[in-house]
């Protein structure tokens, strides 16, 4: 980031709460020795500490519970009683 193009623009600068963020969101978990990550698997783990660290975590885990009875089983019985109906 060009600091001083920015504070010329009289844009706001919070590195330290950026920085600190993505410290604690990413590299505390990511940047482990000898870890491999896919894309799909970072992105994956790192929607989930947000999810955790904003503090929606039960929020999140009851509309996926939802979404998941609905994918896994719902779905798959409508389609049984749409042939039975």
């Amino acid at each position: 980031m060009d600091y001083h193009i920015a504070l010329t623009l009289g844009s706001p600068i919070a590195t330290g709460d950026i920085e600190g963020s993505c410290r604690y969101l990413v590299k505390d978990r990511l940047d482990v020795t000898g870890a491999r990550w896919s894309l799909p698997g970072n992105e994956a783990v790192l929607h989930l500490r947000a999810v955790i660290a904003d503090g929606d975590f039960t929020e999140y885990w009851q509309r996926h519970m939802r979404c998941d009875c609905q994918r896994t089983h719902a779905a798959l019985y409508q389609e049984q009683l749409d042939i039975a109906g």
